[in-house]
């Protein structure tokens, strides 16, 4: 997996900004939309969109990319195909053959090529294709599911988030995609029924 921890700013339903890292580049790919009900969360309309979120992955330094029509429809195909795998990962199901065959075909292009800048800086060959950053985020994910963090593949614990991330940490523990968001609204949540069992006590007693 790319190992550069950058995480993304995502907002909820509210506003509110919070961060989210789930773990690997290929999982940063699930917050542009998905498969399903899903859909109704899709940010890659057109190739900028892309491009955007290239900008805003994992992906040290941002590799200059042009990112075609054709780019983008693969973008989401392996998208919506990650999704799936992810997700059925994450609950200990069967995955799909045919989610496996997406992500397997995007790995077969050419990824993203490294380069030496100057000569002590790393970079990215240029112009970096749309097919390139796909063929990178899907040997990103062969490596996860493949690896020794594949049985951490964990969608979020609260009820009505399913954001997806992968544990990497030592403890192995995690349960929220966000402390600041998910993981404090469940604290808020217990602190308040801690208090109303109180509350019911003492008028019983």
């Amino acid at each position: 997996m790319v190992e550069h921890a950058m995480g993304l700013v995502l907002h909820s339903p509210e506003g509110v900004p919070y961060h989210f890292d789930p773990g690997a580049l290929c999982l940063e790919l699930l917050v542009t939309g998905g498969p399903a009900a899903f859909a109704r969360y899709e940010s890659l309309h057109e190739p900028a969109d892309l491009v955007d979120w290239v900008t805003r992955s994992r992906l040290h330094p941002t590799p200059e990319t042009v990112v075609t029509a054709a780019d983008l429809t693969a973008a989401r195909r392996l998208r919506d195909a990650l999704w799936r795998l992810t997700a059925d990962r994450a609950h200990g199901r069967a995955v799909s053959p045919a989610d496996v065959a997406v992500v397997n075909e995007a790995a077969a292009a050419a990824p993203l090529a490294p380069v030496l800048v100057g000569d002590a800086e790393r970079g990215w060959a240029r112009p970096a294709t749309g097919a390139q950053v796909l063929s990178t985020v899907a040997r990103d994910a062969v490596e996860l599911f493949s690896g020794p963090h594949a049985h951490r593949i964990r969608e979020c614990g609260a009820d009505d988030c399913y954001l997806l991330f992968v544990d990497t940490s030592r403890p192995g523990q995690r349960r929220w995609c966000s402390m600041r968001r998910c993981g404090n609204r469940h604290k808020v949540r217990a602190l308040r029924a801690r208090h109303h069992g109180v509350d019911d006590a003492t008028e019983e007693g």
